[in-house]
């Protein structure tokens, strides 16, 4: 499949309400998109990683620098009959795994697009239907929180997410818990508390939590280690996982019982689905997060969520 050209588009689009977590607020989400050639047939990717590196390392505007600069150019006017070998041909690029994501997912769909085959058939999807769930941000008061659970509840979304940082934490896990006593929830804290907080997170213990979601530093697996040994509640890691390597070391650890995949962080679909079965191998559940992504990466999203390990 030889590639012909690649386009590249660096899009903000507008929220109806801010997106409030730990490492602050966005208006809107800035993403990039890739469409890939080959011959007539074309594939989309996307990778939103935010405006500001705030997240991760990558912004938008640099994730279509870097593609644009280097990883197309390495790729354009070859041709790679695998996902193996067009990310062999930018793996000496280092890091930049939201760049590298749109290079290795546009060759899935566009690879789809060529073999007339469904994105999630071609990866070796099991189902046709998965489950999601609702996530909510920082709000402006717990009474606008808790009424945005209740839509979502009676909409019979099975699980809500909620966004934990320092003072939007226990009271608000307190209320909701009471609002919602039997409501599957977890809280997702996207780094903002040290080893230090232990005594926060076992007061947590308490409250029924899924799971604690990458509650330390972005790039640590060792102090969640410490942590998870500590609590009852799983921990899982988001953030720290940004490649295999990182996936073998958390797991090598003990160092969370869940993990988040999402392909933008991790450098595309042929590493999420390697971290996936990595995990499937030693028992530990993966679910697929996102970026707040247009219905481009959603789609993509929704096709790797149909492999089994996904919860």
């Amino acid at each position: 499949m030889r590639i012909d050209k690649i386009e590249l588009h660096h899009v903000a689009m507008p929220l109806i309400y801010p997106w409030r977590t730990a490492y602050g607020e966005d208006a809107a989400i800035h993403s990039v998109l890739c469409k890939m050639h080959s011959g007539d047939k074309h594939g989309w990717s996307e990778s939103a990683p935010f405006a500001a590196p705030c997240y991760s390392h990558e912004f938008a505007t640099g994730v279509f620098e870097v593609t644009r600069q280097w990883l197309a150019p390495a790729v354009v006017g070859n041709g790679f009959e695998t996902a193996g070998e067009i990310n062999e041909a930018i793996q000496h690029f280092k890091g930049n795994q939201f760049a590298k994501a749109l290079i290795d997912t546009a060759w899935w769909t566009l690879h789809s697009a060529i073999t007339d085959t469904p994105l999630h058939e071609l990866i070796g999807a099991q189902r046709d239907a998965i489950p999601v769930g609702a996530d909510f941000g920082v709000m402006d008061s717990i009474d606008d929180l808790l009424s945005s659970i209740e839509n979502a509840a009676n909409e019979n979304f099975p699980r809500v997410k909620l966004k934990f940082r320092p003072g939007w934490d226990l009271p608000m896990i307190r209320a909701v818990r009471e609002a919602f006593p039997e409501l599957p929830f977890h809280i997702d804290c996207n780094s903002g508390y040290r080893l230090s907080d232990l005594a926060l997170f076992q007061e947590l213990d308490e409250y029924n939590l899924v799971m604690f979601e990458q509650p330390l530093n972005h790039d640590d697996v060792v102090d969640h280690a410490s942590l998870q040994a500590a609590v009852m509640t799983p921990v899982c890691l988001d953030e720290s996982i940004s490649s295999l390597q990182m996936a073998k070391q958390a797991i090598a650890l003990g160092s969370c019982k869940y993990v988040n995949i999402k392909p933008g962080r991790v450098g595309g679909l042929s590493t999420a689905i390697a971290i996936h079965d990595l995990c499937a191998d030693h028992g530990i559940p993966c679910w697929v997060g996102g970026m707040l992504e247009s219905s481009t990466g959603s789609a993509i999203c929704t096709a790797l969520a149909t492999l089994p390990n996904f919860t």
